[in-house]
């Protein structure tokens, strides 16, 4: 059940009643600590439409609200109604979301929704600035499966392109002097850096690199076995780092730049035959009148160079093709760095002009800012080269392996290095979706490895914390049975954030935000800790050990629900 929706919709009703059908109210949280508390502050605007006196509109809407589950509703202020959930209301309520399995959370209308994130450069090995695409697109996929949708994870992997050349030079070159390529890939980073600074520095080579990509485009043989090695290499180290990162995306996932190579000139004579393109300096281009440069001239998006190759628009615009006919997706969500702003909203303008998006369907760019050090400068190593994604992840279950240890020397090494993995991993996941998407953030060690504040060890600690209390009590969980009673103020408090789990989805998933539901996390065990310091549980009368057992393991389910739709595991004890 949303709550707030559910309060919503009373009120809605009350407004019908009361003449005011057209000025729908806005509910919100109004946040006090000693009982569940809403408050409709939509009633000003619903009087001030109809000419009424606001307090006078709030009297008739309140006679006119049917709404069993208040203990209270009262006017405050200029007009605003205040409505006091009912304790049986509440224990009632968290007693029903104990029986199923979503937690309250209502599946949609299952809509086909198309997720574009992380989409590595098959050229080099991931590095940090992967970690925000890849991290905040995969929560997006995992919440909005969670509510039934039905999500088409889309790694638009890069895989193609000139780059290409001069890596299947050197790999030509290496494999026809005797050097074992197998090992020579282990480390793609250093390969690329090899090729790069051959290509430079070498003039033969490099006129070799660029006959290299056009034998690629034309399908020789030779060049494309070497291209798959690469490849395949390549997929290797991305899905270690996929699986080390807890991050859902498979191989299978994968639809690459040059899956869609076939498909380039037939969209360049579908925007043709439309009469969408405009030969400029000899390459094939869409120029349309919203887009423009500082000097006043349109922009162009160029489908075709003049040397007949295809820029990344003309893919993208195929990618774009296939996912609205052939995928027939309702949403494509795009988790792209804010600097392709300008590339994606002409891709998107382009495609509604050749009729590859309908009205119906949304394709959306949700962009994000990057990760600095603490200078306020890029991730970057001292030499200005890009951080190994696989490095830090590494680190980071070194560094937990070293507070997990000093933490819990008496852990056998086997259960530590497990509690490190999840704990590491969690840490630098959670620092990233904790953070609004669209600000830049600086990567701290400390911060995100602590066992205070707004962390994921915080929460996975109190996690551990509540089922501590069933280890000590020798109960299994599920075995449990009884009512569920209200009778001191923060078990009200406990039991209302319990109940806007719902809610708090719904919100992640109108702009994919997953710092809302990192922010609710946090204040959910907060509370549950203040709850569990002035509410003893097992020296409590039997019936109210039962309450507060019944409520402690919802809990802890919400908060290991919670930290599994952002892709973040739990462990029983730490």
């Amino acid at each position: 059940m949303n709550l707030k929706l559910f309060i919503d919709q009373a009120i809605c009703s009350a407004l019908t009643q009361a003449g005011a059908a057209e000025a729908p109210a806005v509910i919100k949280n109004s946040q006090r600590p000693e009982f569940g508390h809403y408050q409709a502050n939509g009633v000003m605007g619903a009087a001030k439409r109809l000419g009424l006196n606001p307090r006078v509109l709030a009297g008739t809407i309140i006679e006119a609200l049917d709404f069993p589950a208040a203990a209270k509703v009262e006017i405050a202020g200029p007009g605003f109604i205040n409505i006091h959930l009912s304790a049986e209301f509440i224990a009632a309520s968290l007693t029903e979301l104990r029986q199923y399995s979503q937690l309250g959370v209502q599946s949609r209308v299952a809509e086909t929704i198309v997720i574009d994130y992380s989409a590595p450069n098959l050229a080099k090995e991931m590095h940090i600035g992967h970690l925000r695409s890849t991290s905040i697109g995969d929560a997006a996929a995992r919440s909005l499966e969670f509510q039934g949708h039905h999500v088409i994870r889309a790694n638009h992997v890069g895989d193609w392109g000139a780059q290409f050349g001069s890596l299947l030079a050197y790999m030509d070159q290496l494999d026809t002097s005797g050097v074992a390529l197998g090992s020579e890939l282990k480390d793609l980073e250093r390969f690329y850096m090899a090729a790069s600074r051959l290509f430079k520095s070498d003039p033969e080579f490099a006129h070799r690199a660029r006959e290299y990509v056009v034998r690629l485009q034309s399908g020789n043989p030779r060049c494309r076995a070497l291209w798959q090695l690469f490849i395949t290499e390549s997929v290797k180290h991305c899905q270690a780092v996929y699986d080390k990162l807890n991050i859902s995306l498979t191989p299978a996932d994968i639809k690459a730049e040059s899956d869609y190579n076939a498909d380039l000139p037939v969209v360049v004579d579908e925007l043709t035959s439309q009469g969408l393109i405009t030969v400029s300096n000899g390459a094939k281009c869409v120029f349309l009148d919203e887009f423009t440069g500082k000097d006043g001239n349109p922009l162009p998006a160029m489908v075709q160079k003049s040397d007949g190759g295809y820029p990344y628009m003309a893919s993208d615009i195929a990618a774009v093709r296939y996912r609205s006919q052939t995928l027939k997706t309702d949403r494509a969500l795009y988790f792209v760095d804010a600097r392709q702003r300008l590339h994606l909203s002409q891709l998107f303008s382009v495609a509604k002009q050749a009729g590859y998006i309908t009205d119906t369907q949304d394709f959306r760019h949700l962009p994000f800012g990057v990760i600095l050090k603490e200078d306020g400068k890029p991730f970057k190593t001292r030499d200005g080269a890009d951080v190994k994604l696989i490095e830090v992840i590494d680190e980071a279950i070194a560094r937990a392996f070293e507070l997990v240890s000093t933490k819990n020397p008496e852990l056998d090494a086997e259960q530590r290095h497990e509690i490190a993995r999840v704990v590491g991993v969690g840490a630098i996941k959670y620092a990233e979706l904790s953070k609004n998407r669209l600000t830049d953030y600086v990567f701290d060690w400390d911060t995100m490895l602590s066992f205070e504040g707004n962390t994921a060890p915080y929460l996975q600690y109190a996690y551990t914390r509540i089922r501590s209390v069933f280890r000590r009590a020798d109960i299994d969980p599920s075995t449990l049975s009884g009512d569920i009673l209200i009778q001191e103020p923060l078990e009200m408090q406990l039991g209302l954030k319990l109940l806007q789990f719902s809610e708090t989805v719904d919100a992640v998933t109108e702009d994919y935000q997953a710092n809302i539901l990192c922010n609710y996390l946090f204040e959910l065990a907060g509370l549950f800790m203040s709850f569990y310091e002035a509410c003893p549980i097992l020296k409590a009368a039997p019936e109210v050990t039962t309450s507060r057992l019944l409520i402690a393991d919802l809990t802890a389910q919400v908060i290991q629900q919670g930290l599994d739709l952002l892709g973040i595991d739990t462990v029983e004890q730490m």
